[in-house]
């Protein structure tokens, strides 16, 4: 067998709904033909959507560093870069500590890497919101909804900024 037979398979498995199975075949490619930098993206990808981010950064990494020249390698690998920090920050911002600083300074470099990641744009309101850097949060809130109008989190949080902005000039 060769490496895009196991590709195949692999598609394969994602259209009959076994993600699991998948990963194992595009595995197989990948450790026959470790110099592919489609298949570590391909295999990163799939690990991406089954929630195993380390493991599909480190591919992401490995097909950015393979395939310098491929641009849709590097974007992908910076774009699994800013979920780790967002999800970083966010871990930090649930552990009640208060360490806002450090999350806002994690989430602006997850946004670097990433200017479309919804969720970094969202804590980093949240967490300028906690530093009480009200008009840097509603920027961020702000531009969360310009990625997703409808995000209902973002409206609220937005309408509790500006509901404590006419508090404060009473």
């Amino acid at each position: 067998m060769n490496g895009e037979y196991r590709i195949r398979m692999a598609y394969q498995a994602i259209l009959n709904h076994d993600f699991e199975q998948a990963i194992e075949w595009f595995e197989q490619a990948v450790r026959e033909e470790p110099d592919n930098a489609d298949y570590h993206y391909r295999l990163s990808i799939t690990y991406a959507r089954s929630n195993k981010l380390s493991s599909a950064l480190k591919l992401a990494k490995r097909a950015a560093a393979l395939d310098p020249q491929h641009e849709v390698y590097g974007t992908h690998s910076r774009n699994l870069q800013g979920r780790e920090l967002a999800q970083k920050a966010s871990k930090l911002m649930e552990q009640g500590t208060g360490d806002w600083s450090r999350a806002a300074a994690l989430l602006r470099r997850a946004i670097r890497l990433d200017g479309l990641n919804l969720e970094a744009h969202m804590l980093l309101g949240m967490a300028y919101m906690g530093l009480r850097r009200y008009s840097q949060a509603e920027e961020a809130l702000r531009e969360a909804l310009k990625l997703d109008p409808g995000r209902e989190e973002a409206q609220t949080m937005l309408k509790q900024l500006n509901d404590r902005a006419k508090l404060s000039k009473r």
